[in-house]
């Protein structure tokens, strides 16, 4: 993993599985929620402890990163709203995004990317908006001094790809979605630079450098 290459010792914590979040971020350099199977409007008591958690990265200004789930975990905390496409449309595959002005000043941003939901968010009162798509406008976002919510998965690795489309093959079914075989045509032209902008996302976010004043 790209965190541990730069030289991070990782922490991972399992909230469905019982597993404790931390009080303070004091002894973190940061903070990533990955995405997952459940929605952000789950009432399990786990989807809701770890919302709540969310405030404690957010208080104390740690750089904070929500990937698909943890985006929209972000925006539910934020007191936004997390929903499906009015017309039942998901992203499962490979789309394409734009960065906004915004976006485009901090970084430099790959044309497709990896994609695994049939929710959405809206944008966060204060928040910036980073990137947009055509399904789902709300791509990418920067709320405060450094936390950030993406709606795709740059983490994908090839291994990852086959467990999610044997698993989550019956999704295919959905309007909008890619069949398996577009997937790993996909990956074949747009792993590269997507990859290549995580590794520069990564040193960019964890730089401690104030965006919000960007």
């Amino acid at each position: 993993m790209r965190l541990r290459a730069m030289g991070y010792r990782l922490d991972i914590r399992k909230p469905r599985f019982g597993d404790e979040l931390p009080k303070t971020m004091k002894h973190h350099s940061g903070c990533v929620i990955f995405g997952g199977p459940m929605s952000a409007n789950d009432t399990d008591d786990f989807v809701k402890q770890e919302i709540d958690w969310i405030g404690i990265a957010l208080e104390e200004e740690k750089p904070f990163l929500g990937i698909c789930l943890g985006a929209q975990m972000l925006v539910k905390h934020l007191g936004c709203e997390v929903a499906e496409h009015k017309h039942g449309k998901a992203e499962i595959g490979y789309y394409p995004i734009e960065p906004t002005p915004e976006g485009r000043h901090l970084l430099s941003w790959p044309g497709h990317v990896y994609q695994w939901h049939r929710e959405g968010f809206e944008l966060p009162r204060g928040a910036k908006l980073l990137a947009t798509g055509d399904t789902y406008e709300n791509q990418a976002f920067v709320f405060g001094k450094n936390a950030y919510g993406i709606q795709f998965h740059p983490e994908v690795n090839l291994a990852m790809m086959h467990k999610w489309t044997v698993r989550g093959a019956a999704r295919f079914q959905l309007p909008g979605a890619q069949n398996r075989e577009q997937h790993f045509t996909g990956r074949s032209r747009y792993d590269a630079p997507l990859k290549a902008w995580l590794y520069q996302f990564l040193n960019f976010w964890l730089s401690g450098k104030d965006q919000a004043q960007e």
